[in-house]
């Protein structure tokens, strides 16, 4: 069976397509993405108006280059991104998948953008065993406990101020180094000393709740230390701020992720999202889960990052455990929880 997933929540418009293999295994056969990054970064962030234009014009040629790449005309199964997002780009993506569906004679599924992050490991590695998943973006972080891809997701915990990605974003814009702030700060930091400066470690202590995240106040000590040294007249070493920042985000997210993983009895733990690209959380995770018996799953870069894959896979799992379809009359949800996989409609 053949499962094309389409995503538009943000500001990358991905097709992915996958085949749903008998035993339950998933194989990617095609994987196309037009971004519109390059638009927002004079802007510093993403400009939602702009994001949905974007995914118009670029949705049909999108498209086209992935069944071409899959060498098929059409899928068994279309599955879109429904929510959470950006309102007016998850209009277009639907819009455009529930078309398709209907053009083509196929069901349509209605998917969990969140969900499609951890889904998207079993393209890479295999099937998912029961686990524990640590999604990281521009504007999410999670814990995640993960029994299967075809049961509903439990959050055990969430940031209660910045998503790790965003906090990036904003050191970045601090630094004059641009957006997006993630890769820039991360080649970077690699420059630097992270023992330069000692930021704060959020949440962390006796009394904090053990699978929460809080990444304002290091934002805020980040921009003080910055401010300090411009009033005193010292010199700054981006390299070294951007080095000491990032230590403080990769021990705070590989922490609380092994904690959460020895918590809930599972062996596994995944790590996904557009911060999973992070070299020094790579790292200090991969160090963590080796001294707690943990294996430690990351899908490659370009799967972390927003892509049509994911969508594909995830959707490609709820048709293997027998979920129905989702109907064409099933509404985009912006702030969809992550423990709704599928919207029926």
């Amino acid at each position: 069976m053949i499962v094309l997933g389409i995503e538009s929540s943000c500001d990358e418009t991905g097709v992915g397509i996958a085949e749903l293999n008998s035993d339950g295994s998933v194989t990617l056969l095609a994987d196309e993405v037009a971004s519109s990054v390059d638009e927002h970064s004079r802007f510093g962030g993403v400009v939602p108006e702009i994001a949905s234009r974007a995914h118009l014009e670029a949705i049909v040629p999108t498209m086209r280059r992935a069944l071409d790449a899959a060498g098929i005309s059409k899928p068994d199964v279309v599955a879109a991104t429904i929510g959470p997002g950006l309102a007016g780009a998850l209009l277009v993506g639907v819009a455009a998948a529930k078309a398709y569906a209907a053009a083509w004679g196929v069901p349509f599924y209605a998917i969990n953008h969140l969900g499609g992050h951890v889904a998207v490991d079993a393209l890479e590695h295999g099937p998912l065993p029961p686990c524990v998943a640590l999604l990281v973006s521009g504007g999410h972080t999670s814990l995640l406990h993960v029994r299967s891809l075809g049961e509903p997701i439990t959050e055990l915990g969430a940031t209660v101020d910045d998503a790790a990605g965003e906090a990036y974003d904003k050191i970045a814009r601090l630094l004059g180094l641009g957006y997006p702030g993630g890769p820039v700060l991360d080649r970077l930091a690699q420059t630097g000393d992270r023992h330069a400066v000692t930021f704060p470690r959020g949440m962390t202590g006796p009394r904090d709740a053990r699978h929460a995240f809080s990444f304002s106040g290091l934002k805020t000590a980040v921009a003080r230390h910055v401010e300090q040294a411009e009033r005193a007249g010292r010199p700054l070493s981006k390299p070294d701020v951007a080095a000491s920042f990032q230590e403080a985000v990769a021990d705070v997210l590989s922490l609380k992720a092994v904690r959460a993983a020895l918590d809930t009895g599972v062996s596994t733990l995944v790590i996904s999202g557009g911060v999973a690209a992070n070299s020094r959380l790579r790292e200090l995770a991969e160090e963590r889960c080796e001294a707690a018996g943990l294996e430690l799953r990351v899908p490659r870069p370009r799967l972390c990052t927003d892509n049509g894959a994911m969508i594909a896979a995830l959707g490609a799992h709820l048709v293997h455990a027998g979920a129905e379809p989702s109907g064409l009359g099933a509404a985009t949800d912006p702030a969809l929880s992550v423990t709704v996989s599928q919207i029926l409609g």
